[in-house]
């Protein structure tokens, strides 16, 4: 069985320092809940510009690709997650795939709900957020 390769962007922003969560609209067991904006890495993509692709999609803007944040993390049996630390170059993201954006710092990161597979990283996050 083929692992898909999915990609998320913790997405930050300085001045104080904040991180964007994007709400949900899909699949029905998913809607309503908080995630890192990405997606899936086509073939023939690095996680780099799948990341840099699905940030222009999915928010109208355009960004750079940094670190890693955490470890892969299971998706199921079929995919893997891998989410980088990302900046904005140009653009406000916009509401294409979800219905609401927030920039959370990182006393606010348990302020909304995420989906399950990317909690393990709040910690880290919670981390960087503070430290910068």
């Amino acid at each position: 069985m083929e692992v898909v390769g999915v990609v998320g962007a913790a997405l930050l922003r300085d001045g104080p320092p904040r991180v964007l969560a994007s709400r949900r609209t899909e699949p029905p067991r998913l809607a309503g809940l908080w995630e890192f904006p990405g997606g899936k890495v086509e073939p023939g993509e690095s996680d780099e510009q799948a990341l840099v692709r699905e940030l222009r999609e999915e928010l109208g803007i355009e960004a750079t690709v940094g670190e890693r944040l955490g470890a892969d993390l299971p998706i199921g049996e079929t995919a893997i997650l891998r989410v980088y630390i990302c900046r904005v170059v140009s653009g406000e993201p916009q509401l294409v795939d979800h219905d609401e954006h927030r920039w959370l710092t990182a006393d606010e990161l348990d302020s909304v709900p995420w989906i399950p597979v990317d909690l393990p990283l709040l910690a880290d996050l919670r981390v960087l957020l503070a430290g910068r």
